[in-house]
């Protein structure tokens, strides 16, 4: 049976290659301007969206980079080979510094943003895309700079949960590959192998859609499973390792892997 959200008339579906938005007033004028320059707006818009993440990333790294010189400057006298391995020390320990301030730093930056992840269907060149753009883009820079070292720790669902992810008591997430957090919910005693990919969006026909995840309790999702958008699995289900479930899936609960 398809799904009524796909029963869409032909004739009322929008262009997503069209250089003109079907959009009113001041917001279809900055969407047409959007897709008939989508070259040169794009870079222009990565300016705000690099600046953003400079911002969070900087402002992190002001614990470690005053512990990297605390180190640095008070062992000068120690000799070079323990004024070198303080340095190192004094430089890694920075590090991990950066990574537990950016745990919270990036949360709080995807809140002060003026605008949410909702779901949508439409094009990537999109007003209804920014917001996804720029809660991923916060969510990559942790997840490819530090995440690793908080995975699978309870940091790591802190971070999670902080940027909107609703995940129930007792779940735990061996995995960094997850996008689209705020539209993502996990329930109780959940468990989601290594290397796992949950992603709340997927591309169809020049289409970019986000929908919403729903994993219930007591689910287990095995080794290099996929889950992708608009998905819902249902209560102490199994998602085999490897497994993809695809866009609109619904897996009944109790299901066995492979079933």
């Amino acid at each position: 049976m398809s799904d009524p959200r796909e029963t869409i008339d032909e004739n009322n579906r929008e262009d997503v290659y069209s250089g003109t938005s079907d959009k009113k007033g001041l917001p279809g004028f900055f969407e047409t301007v959007l897709r008939r320059f989508r070259t040169a707006v794009y870079l222009i818009a990565l300016v705000p969206l690099y600046s953003v993440c400079i911002l969070t990333m900087g402002i992190s790294t002001i614990p470690g980079i005053y512990t990297f010189f605390y180190f640095s400057d008070n062992s000068m006298q120690w000799g070079r080979f323990l004024h070198y391995a303080a340095t190192g020390v004094g430089l890694i320990f920075g590090y991990f510094l950066y990574g537990l301030c950016l745990i919270f730093m990036t949360p709080l930056v995807n809140f002060i943003l003026p605008f949410r992840v909702k779901p949508f269907r439409g094009g990537l060149f999109s007003l209804a895309s920014v917001p996804w753009y720029f809660h991923n883009a916060l969510t990559y820079i942790v997840r490819y700079t530090f995440l690793e070292f908080l995975t699978p720790t309870p940091l790591n669902l802190l971070f999670y949960r902080l940027m909107g992810m609703k995940i129930g008591k007792h779940s735990h997430i061996n995995t960094t590959n997850i996008s689209d957090p705020s539209l993502i919910e996990i329930g109780e005693r959940v468990t989601i192998g290594g290397s796992a990919t949950i992603i709340a969006h997927y591309v169809s026909k020049g289409y970019i859609i986000l929908d919403r995840v729903k994993i219930h309790d007591g689910v287990t999702v095995g080794l290099k499973a996929t889950i992708m958008g608009d998905v819902e699995i249902g209560e102490g289900a199994a998602i085999g390792p490897h497994e993809v479930i695809l866009p609109k899936s619904r897996i009944p609960a109790g299901r066995k892997f492979g079933n």
